[in-house]
């Protein structure tokens, strides 16, 4: 390759340099050592006949050779062996000057530095794969964290009204009316639903003739009877009521408020008499059965 030398004169002496210091060095053609300065800047390696001066008697080109000790005995040698070509022996004053020349020559050639590069960047993947997982560790752990330590909601407490109401027991189906399983109680006040319903059931009765709702009349059928003057077994002044009524017309004023008073004064005693007969076999009932006594 061409050189200008007046340029390699100026970077031979521009610091900074890798190392530099005096050292022997033997003649290709004269055996004896020379004391020599030498400057170390990349794998270039410049040496001086003193430390003054501005042009290098030589350069030695460090790439493609071996740094090692030499085998002479005497000074502290090594060499810069060449394969096939020259080989420079160089002398250091001390064992630890020798070792420092050595591996700095040793680390200026490319070879080296591609091996250290290489490492290098074989280091920088383990620390970028050792990042990423500690990263995803850290966003991973507290989510997991958080489930564990979430606290877990007490147990649904469910509503005794949505579930299916079980059959009643003994209970049976008479007539098309669900009887209650307690005992029949004279004078008991039903709903005005069961109350409609067995006056439907007792015209029908009195309909057929047979006491059947289904059955065939025996007799020719009859007017029914208004439902204010039928049987009742809840109502027993029922009849009574509709003699009241075909006596309306001749009925005064007067007599007609005693008498609604008198009814009103009859239904609160009868009413007080079914709560106290009624009360304590419900009460029994319920102690027994654990369940509401009308269910929807």
């Amino acid at each position: 390759m061409k050189i200008n030398e007046k340029n390699l004169y100026v970077f031979a002496r521009t610091p900074p340099f890798d190392m530099e210091g005096f050292l022997n060095k033997r003649g290709e053609v004269n055996k004896a050592f020379q004391r020599r300065y030498f400057v170390l800047k990349g794998n270039l390696l410049f040496y001086f006949e003193s430390r003054l001066d501005k042009e290098p008697l030589g350069l030695i080109i460090v790439e493609g050779c071996t740094i090692e000790l030499s085998n002479e005995v005497d000074n502290y040698c090594f060499e810069i062996a060449f394969n096939g070509n020259r080989t420079y022996i160089l002398a250091a004053d001390n064992q630890e000057c020798m070792e420092t020349w050595m591996k700095a020559l040793t680390c200026a050639g490319y070879e080296y530095k591609r091996i250290i590069l290489a490492e290098l960047k074989r280091q920088l993947q383990e620390m970028e794969d050792s990042r990423n997982k500690m990263l995803g560790s850290a966003i991973d752990g507290p989510q997991s964290g958080s489930e564990s330590a979430k606290p877990r909601p007490p147990p649904r407490r469910t509503n005794p009204f949505n579930r299916p109401a079980p059959p009643p027991p003994d209970s049976s189906l008479r007539g098309g009316v669900v009887m209650s399983p307690l005992p029949f109680i004279n004078g008991y006040f039903g709903s005005s639903n069961a109350r409609l319903q067995q006056e439907k059931l007792m015209s029908k009765q009195d309909a057929n003739g047979n006491g059947s709702p289904s059955g065939t009349p025996r007799a020719p059928r009859r007017p029914t009877p208004a439902p204010g003057i039928a049987n009742s077994v809840f109502y027993p002044d029922a009849r009574d009521q509709g003699a009241v009524n075909n006596n309306h017309s001749t009925i005064s004023g007067a007599e007609r408020q005693r008498r609604q008073v008198k009814a009103l004064e009859e239904f609160a005693r009868n009413h007080e008499r079914f709560r106290r007969e009624l009360m304590p076999d419900v009460s029994a009932y319920r102690e027994r059965q654990g369940q509401p006594l009308i269910q929807l």
